[in-house]
């Protein structure tokens, strides 16, 4: 992978956005969850590379309103393997049937919490030390 410094983070998590560093560049969408994916789709499909699976962790996409996926700043070319990835995350997606339901803040904040964990795993930052960062 390459250095931080080349990495776009594509999120709806605000933890993301309040606790990562500075070196790490953050594009914060208001979105659901699988607007982020086709977010992340055209992106793929304009020649960003992904850096992230796009259904990483355990959560599956029906439970968790998060989502954060790293890809690169600069535009290369597509990659048909990870068009194929990004696209057949979108189908995944589409199979669960949605949980209708209200989730309390406290839920929501550990949904923020394991999304924000991960991203922190995948590009090798102390998820601690971010969340002592946090505005």
């Amino acid at each position: 992978m390459e250095s931080r410094s080349s990495f776009l983070v594509i999120t709806n998590n605000p933890l993301v956005v309040e606790c990562m560093p500075a070196d790490l560049a953050v594009e914060y969408h208001d979105v659901s969850y699988r607007e982020v994916l086709v977010l992340v789709r055209d992106m793929v499909y304009a020649g960003h590379r992904m850096y992230t699976h796009p259904l990483s962790g355990s959560v599956k996409p029906n439970e968790t309103p998060y989502k954060s996926i790293v890809v690169s700043k600069k535009v290369k070319t597509m990659e048909a393997m990870e068009a194929s990835i990004i696209s057949d995350s979108i189908q995944t997606f589409d199979k669960f049937t949605p949980i209708k339901r209200e989730l309390p803040e406290r839920v929501l904040k550990d949904f923020r919490l394991i999304d924000y964990t991960l991203l922190c795993g995948a590009v090798g930052l102390d998820a601690v030390a971010g969340l002592s960062n946090k505005k």
